[in-house]
C-alpha cells in the first residue's frame, strides 16, 4: 500500500503528508483542523484515492447523535409491521439500520472513514465514540451480537474549531492543523485547478484575495474555496486583469465579490472602506 503525497490537483504541506501517514502507521484516528474553505473535506477523498481504499463519509450535524454511526432501531415500523401482521417482526434484526461505522467494520476491504465537522455535534458525541474507535467493535444489544471490524479503517476526523474538543478524545487522535495556504502555495493551488489561467489574472487575483483577507473586521474571511469560485468566474467573463488594480493604492471593492464575501456585513465593511480611501486619495 503506497502513502499519501500531495497530487496534481491536491497541494499538500510536507506537514499534512507527514501527519496523515503518521496516522495510518499508527493506526489512530487522524483529526484535522483548519478555518473553512482549507480542504479537509476534500483531504479524505485525497487519501482514499492514494491508498485505493473505498470511501465512507459520515457528514455530521446539529442534531446528529454517536449512536447513529453505529446503527438504530426502527422500533415504529416493527409496530407498524406488527400491526399489519407482518411476518418480518419475528425477527428483530429487520428493522436493524446499520450506520456508517458499521458498514467500515463489516467491509471486506480497508476503507477510509470520513467523520465531517465532529464540533457541529453535541460535546458527548466525541466521547460517546471513544471505545468503539479505540476497540474497532461495538455490542447490538437488540440483537445480543458484537460487530467487530475485519480491517481496521483510516479514520479522517474534520473540525472547524466551532467548540472544544474533550481532552480523552483528543489523547486519542493524531492532530493536525492545516495553515492557511501562504502565497506560493496558493498559487500552485490555482495552477492545479485551472492549468490555463491568464498568469496576470492569476496574479492580480491572488493581490485582491490576500489584501482583502487582511481587511481589519471581517466577520469571515475568504477562503480557498472561495477564491477558486471567484477565479473561476474571472475567467469565465474573461475579465482584464486591469480592473482588478487598485487605483492609486485605493480599496476598491472586486468585481463579483458575492463570491468572496459571503454576508452582508462584509460587503458592508469593504464598502465603507473603500469609500474612505477614495476620498482621503
Amino acid at each position: 500500500m503506497s502513502g499519501f503525497k500531495s497530487t496534481d490537483k491536491y497541494i499538500a504541506s510536507r506537514d499534512l503528508e507527514v501527519a496523515v501517514n503518521a496516522a495510518v502507521s499508527l493506526q489512530r484516528p487522524l483529526l484535522v483542523k483548519g478555518e473553512p474553505g482549507t480542504g479537509k473535506t476534500v483531504l479524505a477523498h485525497e487519501v482514499a484515492a492514494a491508498l485505493g481504499m473505498p470511501l465512507i463519509e459520515w457528514h455530521v450535524k446539529s442534531t446528529t447523535k454517536a449512536q447513529q454511526g453505529l446503527y438504530e432501531y426502527d422500533a415504529v415500523s416493527r409496530l407498524r409491521d406488527g400491526q399489519l401482521g407482518d411476518e418480518r417482526v419475528k425477527d428483530i434484526s429487520n428493522y436493524i439500520v446499520r450506520g456508517k461505522l458499521w458498514e467500515a467494520f463489516e467491509s471486506d476491504t480497508p476503507v477510509v472513514v470520513l467523520i465531517d465537522e465532529i464540533d457541529k455535534a453535541d460535546i458527548e458525541f466525541p466521547n460517546d465514540l471513544l471505545l468503539e474507535l479505540d476497540k474497532m467493535e461495538f455490542f447490538v444489544y437488540e440483537t445480543r451480537k458484537t460487530v467487530r471490524a475485519k480491517h481496521r479503517p483510516v479514520v479522517i476526523i474534520t473540525s472547524n474549531n466551532e467548540k472544544e474538543l474533550p481532552d480523552a478524545f483528543l489523547r486519542r487522535c493524531f492532530f493536525h492543523y492545516i495553515r492557511f495556504p501562504d502565497r506560493e502555495t496558493m498559487e500552485l493551488i490555482l495552477q492545479a485547478h485551472f492549468p490555463d489561467v491568464k498568469q496576470e489574472l492569476a496574479r492580480e487575483a491572488l493581490n485582491v484575495f490576500f489584501k482583502l483577507r487582511d481587511v481589519p473586521g471581517l466577520k469571515k474571511k475568504p477562503a480557498t474555496s472561495e477564491l477558486l469560485d471567484w477565479l473561476k468566474l474571472l475567467m469565465i467573463d474573461d475579465l482584464d486583469p486591469e480592473v482588478l488594480r487598485s487605483k492609486d493604492g485605493a480599496a476598491v471593492i472586486p468585481p463579483l465579490h458575492g463570491a468572496l464575501l459571503k454576508n452582508e456585513q462584509d460587503v458592508h465593511l469593504f464598502e465603507r472602506l473603500a469609500f474612505l480611501s477614495r476620498r482621503g486619495g
